[in-house]
C-alpha cells in the first residue's frame, strides 16, 4: 500500500518570517492538499544562540494569516508529538548511541584552535578542508558535554531532485560532520533526518543551498538504514534587479508586515507561487483552489525567482477589485483615517466603490479617503504645481470657480445631475476638463488627485462641496 504523502514546514525560530521561508510552506502545503495528504509543522530550535523570542508565536500568525492550515505539528499537537525539536533530544540521542555503536561517530574535542591549524595545513598543501582527512587517531569514549561527529564512508552518488533534476556527486564531497554539539543539542544536519523519518515525512522542500549538503546526508542515511524521502530543493528569490539572494537589505520584509500594509492573504498565496512556478500557460491569477489542483513541484524553475514588488502591487489590487463591496468594507476594518470615527457603515461602503480602483493595498485608504470625513487646509501649493493651473491668472481662477460655485448650487447633487452641469460649465467657461475640473477637485478634496469628480462631490455632499469651494475662494 502506498504512504500517503506527508510534507512538513520545519523553520528555525531565529527571526521573523519573509517570503523564502513562507514559499517552502506553501509549497509544501500545496503538495500535501493535492494528494489528500497531511502538512505539519515542526519547530527546529536546538540553535539556542540564535534563537528569538517570539519567533515561533510569529511563525504561527503568519501561516494563519495565509490560511496555511496544519493537519498536525506546534500549536496543533498530533500523533508524533512533540513537534518542537528541542523537546527530542532523548530520540536524537536513541540515533546518535546507534551510529557510536557502529563505529559511525566519533567524539570530537578539539579546540576551534586546533581545528583552524589544521584547516591552515590543508590550505598550505592547495587542497579543501575535509574533516575526515583530519580524524584524530585516538578520539576519546564520547560522554556528553563533547561534541559528537559523523564519521563518513566517502562514497558517490545520483538521486533524483523534484526541482533540480538528476544530480551526481563524487565521493570527494562526502565528510564528517558535528551531529551533536558540546551544548548537547543535535545540529540540524542529523536531527532533521530522525525527525523526518519519525513524522513519516515522505517529501521534504526547502532551499537550493541545501543541495550541496544532500551526499552528507545520503551517507547519514545509509549508516542508520533509513530510505531517504522524496527531496525538492526551490530555486533562490532573488531580489529585484536579479544579481543575488534577496535579503533584509534588500526589502525582505517580514511577511506580516505585508498584512499590516493591507495585502490580502490570496493575493500573497497567488504572488508566492508565481516565484518560480508556473502552470505553463500565461495565466498569472490563481485562487487557493485552483493552486491546489495545478501545482507541480517539476513545473519549478531551477533558476531564482525574482522578487518585483509592483507586481505584487498589481496582484493585490486585482484580489482587492475581485471583492464585493461588503467584504471589502469588512477586510476595510483597522484601516481608516481617525477622521472616519463615527462615519456611518453606508457612508464608507459609498466611499470604497469609488477607491476600490485605485486601491493597491489596505494602508492606502487614509490618504484616498481622509478628504471625505474633514475639512483640510486649503493647501496653495496644489494649484501652483498643477501642470493645467500653474500658470493661470488668479482672478481668472477665482472667476471660474465662482461660475462654477453657482452652478453647483442649483443641482441635487446626484451623480447624473452633476456629470452633466459639470460638461455644461466647460462649454459655459470655454474650459478644457484638465483646468475646470483640476480647480474644482483641489477646491473640494484638497488632493490632488481623487475618483471621479460627480461621484466624488456626490458622495461628499452638497453642504461640504460649496462650503470647500468658498474656502478656496477666500484663499484666493
Amino acid at each position: 500500500m502506498k504512504q500517503p504523502v506527508r510534507t512538513r514546514f520545519a523553520p528555525s525560530p531565529t527571526g521573523f518570517m519573509h517570503v523564502g521561508g513562507v514559499r517552502t510552506a506553501l509549497f509544501a502545503w500545496l503538495v500535501a492538499r493535492q494528494s489528500g495528504g497531511q502538512f505539519l509543522l515542526r519547530i527546529e530550535d536546538t540553535d539556542k544562540a540564535r534563537e528569538v523570542e517570539g519567533s515561533i508565536q510569529h511563525i504561527i500568525d503568519s501561516l494563519d494569516w495565509l490560511g496555511l492550515n496544519r493537519d498536525e505539528g506546534v500549536g496543533t499537537g498530533g500523533p508524533y508529538a512533540p513537534y518542537l525539536q528541542s523537546e527530542r533530544r532523548d530520540r536524537h540521542m536513541e540515533w546518535a548511541q546507534k551510529l557510536i555503536e557502529q563505529d559511525r561517530a566519533y567524539a570530537d574535542t578539539r579546540s576551534e584552535e586546533e581545528l583552524d591549524v589544521i584547516r591552515k595545513d590543508a590550505a598550505d598543501k592547495k587542497k579543501p578542508f575535509l574533516a575526515r582527512d583530519y580524524r584524530p587517531e585516538h578520539p576519546p569514549k564520547w560522554e556528553p558535554g563533547m561534541p559528537l561527529r559523523f564519521k563518513s564512508k566517502p562514497t558517490a552518488y545520483s538521486w533524483h531532485d523534484e526541482v533540480m533534476g538528476d544530480i551526481h556527486t563524487g565521493p570527494e564531497v562526502v565528510d564528517d560532520f558535528i551531529i551533536v554539539k558540546a551544548d548537547g543539542y543535535p545540529t540540524y544536519n542529523f536531527a532533521h533526518i530522525i525527525d523526518d523519518v519519525d513524522m513519516r515525512i515522505t517529501h521534504i522542500m526547502r532551499g537550493q543551498e541545501f543541495v550541496s549538503s544532500v551526499p552528507n546526508y545520503l551517507n547519514l542515511y545509509e549508516a542508520l538504514g533509513i530510505t531517504p524521502p522524496v527531496m525538492a530543493h526551490l530555486p533562490q528569490i532573488l531580489r529585484p534587479d536579479g544579481t543575488k539572494k534577496l535579503g533584509k537589505r534588500d526589502g525582505a520584509k517580514d511577511i506580516l508586515d505585508y498584512a499590516k500594509d493591507g495585502y490580502l492573504p490570496e493575493a500573497m498565496l497567488n504572488f508566492l507561487a508565481s516565484l518560480g512556478w508556473n502552470d505553463g500557460t500565461e495565466q498569472e491569477i490563481f485562487s487557493k483552489d485552483e493552486l491546489i489542483q495545478k501545482f507541480e513541484l517539476d513545473r519549478v524553475q531551477r533558476s531564482g525567482a525574482r522578487f518585483d514588488e509592483k507586481r505584487l502591487e498589481w496582484m493585490n489590487g486585482y484580489h482587492i477589485r475581485q471583492l464585493s463591496i461588503g467584504e471589502l468594507y469588512t477586510r476595510a476594518e483597522g484601516f481608516w483615517p481617525e477622521e472616519a470615527k463615527g462615519a456611518t457603515s453606508e457612508y464608507k461602503e459609498k466611499i470604497l466603490s469609488l477607491i476600490q480602483e485605485r486601491l493597491k493595498y489596505l494602508a492606502e485608504i487614509p490618504s484616498l479617503t481622509r478628504f471625505f470625513f474633514t475639512d483640510l487646509p486649503v493647501d496653495r501649493s496644489l494649484i501652483e504645481n498643477n501642470k493645467y493651473l500653474s500658470s493661470a491668472d488668479v482672478v481668472h481662477l477665482k472667476t471660474l470657480l465662482e461660475t462654477a460655485r453657482a452652478e453647483l448650487a442649483d443641482s441635487n447633487f446626484s451623480v447624473e445631475d452633476l456629470t452633466n452641469r459639470l460638461n455644461g460649465l466647460l462649454g459655459l467657461t470655454h474650459t478644457k476638463p484638465g483646468v475646470l475640473f483640476s480647480l474644482i477637485r483641489i477646491a473640494t478634496t484638497e488632493a490632488p488627485a481623487s475618483p471621479a469628480l460627480a461621484d466624488t462631490l456626490s458622495v461628499l455632499g452638497k453642504d461640504t462641496s460649496l462650503r470647500r469651494i468658498d474656502l478656496l475662494l477666500a484663499a484666493l
